[in-house]
């Protein structure tokens, strides 16, 4: 794979510190009596029998979900989220779930979800990581493994009716959650509260448009250099420009023939899913950590749908992030190592993905895709990466052969002839405000009216859509379904 440049992007320590401030108070609040009393009465009032919650987990038969201030930004539409897929997931799939008893608002608690207890042993997460390594430390992939052992493990991931369902708002995404968490950025500036979406490209557009957002609203600690910024600035506009060309949704497929590495793909690619009807139920930190296993290592429920929404069949065609546990922008040898890391347990878990997709098969179901092949040729092809880093606007990064001659901090000198007049005119004012900004450790307090002109991008007046009617669990809009 070619070089990359993989300088690590840093959330704004200053938000970072006033969102932990937050999250102790929370923590406060949370074990007080009366908030105990206050959960004992929602269930007795719902279900008829008492419970008691803990911040390090309950024994009862009945649990609380509560969003955290402080750590969940849209607590109401992470909620709605939550139930409506967990339902879904629960009426139209064999996937175990933790059965959703009641969900909706309380005037003393807020959103709220009922839920019975699952009893488990641990979490896949846990049973892939080393068992001696600090059980406080993020996780990371058991070296030791034999082949057949980590097939098995990851097997239990690639598992594999009609019902009525709507869209009925945006898509909340992880990013959305960190930019307001950790980067201080303003509310105004994400898609409005009913917005959806009925194409791939107008979703690939949403998700650029939320990485220049980041780099011209977070404040502290994003840059080292001008330099930096400018990479920064001419990745972010080229991301913007092919999504409005409709071009990522292409990008790996049998109908790229714009990008560079298209010239050199030897082999027939998979054709593009539709752009205007294939939008698949996904989950954006889905994880190891979100299925519970017992005492049998046999699943016994996958949990935290907060963060699921109705995503371009793109993503779902990628192979799963987390086969190393860590994720990439967090790994310590950098980007390059993680990929050759990850690339050395692809295979592995294609295996267990074409078994689960035979056995899919045996009992005379049929699947759109063909997700073991596709899988190979998004990490062939850097689909996987693109895709990563439009969900995350802390990874996007430039990649290429960059040449010998060039420092990592000048390569946006190698791609800025892509970029408009009017967008290479306005990087050197831009660049010059931001590095008079850094002098400055503060977090800015922003008028709502003026964020959307600063950011400068055109929207229309309201942004909204009627949500769209749907059927079946591919097929609907894209957005944050809704149950009725």
């Amino acid at each position: 794979m070619d070089q990359m440049y993989n300088s690590r992007e840093d959330f704004d320590n200053l938000a970072w510190d006033k969102n932990d401030e937050e999250w102790k108070e929370a923590q406060k609040q949370l074990r007080r009596q009366a908030t105990y009393r206050k959960v004992e009465s929602l269930v007795r009032q719902k279900y008829g029998k008492p419970a008691t919650i803990s911040v390090e987990g309950t024994s009862d038969d009945v649990m609380v979900r509560l969003p955290c201030p402080g750590l969940a930004q849209f607590p109401d539409e992470n909620s709605l989220s939550e139930a409506a897929t967990a339902k879904f997931v629960a009426g139209n799939t064999t996937v175990p779930i933790s059965k959703i008893l009641f969900s909706g608002q309380n005037s003393d608690l807020g959103s709220f979800i009922v839920l019975p207890h699952v009893k488990n042993r641990w979490t896949l997460s846990h049973a892939l990581t080393d068992p001696r390594d600090d059980p406080d430390t993020p996780h990371k992939l058991h070296t030791k493994f034999s082949e057949s052992t980590l097939e098995r493990l990851y097997g239990k991931a690639a598992t594999g009716d009609d019902g009525s369902f709507s869209v009925a708002g945006r898509p909340i995404i992880q990013n959305m959650n960190n930019m307001l968490q950790l980067a201080n950025v303003p509310r105004s500036v994400l898609p409005p509260t009913s917005r959806t979406y009925t194409t791939t490209d107008e979703w690939y557009i949403a998700l650029a448009e939320m990485h220049i957002a980041q780099l011209v609203f977070q404040h502290n600690d994003l840059v080292t250099s001008a330099d930096d910024y400018r990479n920064k600035y001419v990745a972010r506009q080229i991301f913007l420009k092919l999504a409005k060309e409709g071009k990522l949704s292409t990008f790996g497929f049998k109908e790229d023939n714009w990008s560079a590495q298209h010239k050199f793909e030897s082999t027939e690619l998979s054709p593009a899913p539709d752009k205007t009807c294939s939008f698949w139920l996904w989950c954006d930190d889905f994880r190891p950590g979100n299925i519970l296993l017992n005492d049998e290592e046999d699943v016994v429920a996958m949990i935290d749908w907060e963060f699921a929404y109705a995503a371009p069949a793109q993503f779902v065609l990628d192979p799963p992030w987390w086969l190393l546990l860590d994720i990439p922008e967090m790994w310590e040898d950098g980007i390059d190592n993680w990929v050759k890391t990850y690339s050395r347990h692809l295979e592995t878990w294609l295996v267990a993905m074409q078994r689960a997709e035979e056995s899919f098969h045996l009992v005379g179901d049929t699947l759109p895709f063909k997700l073991a092949e596709d899988m190979r040729e998004s990490c062939e092809t850097g689909r996987f990466l693109l895709n990563y880093a439009a969900r995350k606007s802390w990874t996007l990064i430039f990649s290429g052969d960059r040449g010998n001659d060039i420092l990592k901090n000048e390569l946006w000198k190698t791609r800025i002839n892509l970029l408009g007049d009017d967008k290479r005119r306005a990087m050197g004012p831009f660049v010059e405000r931001k590095m008079e900004e850094m002098k400055q450790r503060v977090l800015v307090e922003r008028h709502e009216e003026n964020t959307i002109k600063e950011l400068g991008i055109e929207r229309p007046a309201d942004g909204s859509r009627e949500p769209r009617r749907a059927h079946r669990n591919p097929y609907y809009q894209g957005g944050h379904p809704s149950s009725e």
